[in-house]
């Protein structure tokens, strides 16, 4: 197998984890609207935990396309 189709092989593997993180986006905000509508008075107060989870969930997906740039460029 050829170096450059191992390259493109591997980044096109890391970048699976971007995906991944999509979905994690989707059902962090997905339960927390669902948690809002139940108890909107409690809404406000899980805001926070929101944003850490959608800030980790997003620090993954970052980590993916890094590791995908190494692989191709590195």
């Amino acid at each position: 197998m050829d170096i450059e189709a191992a390259k493109l092989i591997g980044a096109g593997l890391a970048t699976i984890g971007v995906a991944g993180a999509g979905v994690g986006i989707g059902t962090i905000f997905g339960h927390y609207v669902s948690a809002g509508i139940r108890n909107p008075a409690a809404a406000p107060k899980m805001f926070g935990n929101v944003l850490l989870g959608f800030a980790l969930t997003e620090a993954v997906a970052i980590y993916a396309l890094v590791l995908a740039f190494l692989i191709l460029f590195g």
